[in-house]
């Protein structure tokens, strides 16, 4: 049932498009803004947490693409978000942020009015990896697929139809919750992050990106595109600080 719904919704944009053509006309990596009330480690981020209004906002501020935590346990997200986010008018791409260990999640992705969904390395064996970059195309989203390590990384470009997708760099250990810029420099400077430029495959730097100072690093490191939530989703005004960011204005 879920599965019909998502295949007869409304064709999905192209979150890898608006990435690149935000890239070109601005000549910063493309930012996928993230619309997020809490996390693990941090708690409550935005208590005066209005979904609608902050994605606006982004898209106002010059975000390519919008990021939407749907997972309640850890984010305080929701599936209702992607929905609300979508009806109100949002042209804005949406990635669905959610830990997706099963193929009903892409489906209710996709119904939610999601174009792209987060495929995490450290939880998904190649074989899994596979069949959900498989289930996404089938309703023509975007994965994003997050590594932490050189060897995850190494692992991923093995999957058929990769380039097709997107690559992402988590500068956050998932043990320590610890952040470091310079996990994307070590993993875009290995044999296998120099594979990822020869392919041209788009990798996007994601967790400690909160100035426009680390936006040049990572951007020098290899990256196209960046992931940012916590540091613009707490500001008063957030179409500014995502100018502020990308040194817009």
């Amino acid at each position: 049932m879920l599965q019909a719904r998502a295949k007869a919704a409304p064709p999905a944009r192209d979150f890898k498009a608006a990435l690149l053509a935000k890239a070109r006309q601005t000549g910063k990596p493309g930012l996928i803004a993230e619309v997020k009330k809490a996390s693990p480690s941090k708690g409550v981020i935005q208590p005066n947490f209005n979904p609608v209004k902050i994605a606006q906002a982004y898209e106002a501020g010059g975000a390519a693409c919008l990021s939407v935590l749907t997972d309640e346990k850890f984010f305080q997200g929701s599936f209702d978000n992607l929905t609300k986010i979508k009806a109100a008018g949002v042209n804005c791409p949406l990635l669905c942020k959610e830990f997706i260990v099963e193929a009903y999640q892409i489906f209710k992705a996709r119904v939610s009015g999601a174009d792209a969904v987060l495929l995490i390395a450290a939880v998904l064996p190649n074989q899994d990896l596979a069949y959900f970059m498989k289930a996404a195309r089938a309703l023509g989203m975007c994965c994003l697929i997050e590594v932490h390590t050189e060897a995850e990384l190494s692992r991923v470009l093995q999957l058929e139809g990769l380039d097709e997708h997107l690559l992402g760099i988590n500068n956050r250990d998932l043990g320590t919750f610890k952040v470091d810029l310079a996990v994307t420099q070590r993993i875009m400077d290995s044999s296998a992050g120099q594979e990822v430029q020869r392919r041209g495959i788009v990798m996007v730097g994601e967790s400690g990106i909160f100035t426009p100072e680390d936006v040049a690093f990572v951007q020098a490191a290899g990256v196209g595109a960046i992931l940012v939530g916590e540091s613009l989703v707490k500001q008063g005004d957030v179409a500014t600080g995502v100018k502020q960011l990308l040194s817009l204005e």
